[in-house]
């Protein structure tokens, strides 16, 4: 996978080459949801005139201080060949725990090069501005409050979120031994349910699929 994974970062610093590019910047964890990650995006224009936007790299880092930030990503940049002179913008979604650390962190690199623009995410501001919408209409923001409310006391829970997931493989037997479901790989998966994220609204339908699943065998 380090073979594969150096290969592929190869290609795509090929690709830059002496052009100009922007980064694109997001937390994320790992798999034990314990460790702080930045994953690094690359926004650029090949050869060819076409716009891309490549995955680059997971950078781990101890902490998210500003200077620690900066610092992990100017070693990735360097480690690459990437002058911090040739960014022509950089981005961040500006509402994590981390807003504060990002918006020092795009002074940092203003000050290292006056054309790095930063540009918060339009996809995260059209999502905050469809969460904000959605509270204005009273009965849409009693039924997801409700949905919320019933995540929470189901997953707040071991044992009823046991009971739940009990019953929906209860019924899943029953169907599969009427011959009324397909079987194969990655059918008929027990669920859970899925909180609700405010910042991203795709998560409000994933949400009440969620609860359908599970409730309707019951």
């Amino acid at each position: 996978m380090h073979i594969f994974s150096r290969k592929v970062r190869s290609h795509i610093r090929e690709e830059i080459g002496d052009s100009k590019f922007c980064i694109i910047v997001d937390e994320a964890r790992d798999e034990s949801k314990k460790k702080k990650q930045m994953a690094l995006v690359l926004r650029f224009v090949d050869k060819d005139g076409n716009i891309k936007e490549q995955f680059f790299d997971i950078v781990h880092v101890k902490d998210t201080t500003t200077a620690t930030l900066k610092k992990e990503l100017s070693v990735v940049l360097s480690r690459h060949n990437l002058d911090v002179s040739n960014i022509r913008g950089q981005g961040y979604d500006g509402a994590s725990n981390m807003k504060g650390e990002w918006n020092e962190l795009q002074a940092l690199f203003l000050n290292d090069n006056p054309y790095t623009y930063y540009v918060h995410c339009f996809a995260h501001r059209l999502q905050l501005a469809l969460v904000a919408a959605s509270r204005e209409v009273i009965p849409v923001h009693q039924f997801f409050s409700n949905l919320d409310f019933i995540v929470n006391v189901v997953c707040s829970s071991s044992k009823l979120h046991d009971e739940l997931q009990a019953i929906e493989l209860y019924g899943i037997t029953q169907l599969l031994e009427m011959g009324e479901l397909e079987t194969g790989k990655g059918k008929n998966q027990i669920g859970t349910l899925k909180r609700v994220a405010d910042t991203r609204w795709s998560s409000h339908f994933y949400s009440i699929c969620s609860m359908m699943k599970l409730y309707n065998a019951s």
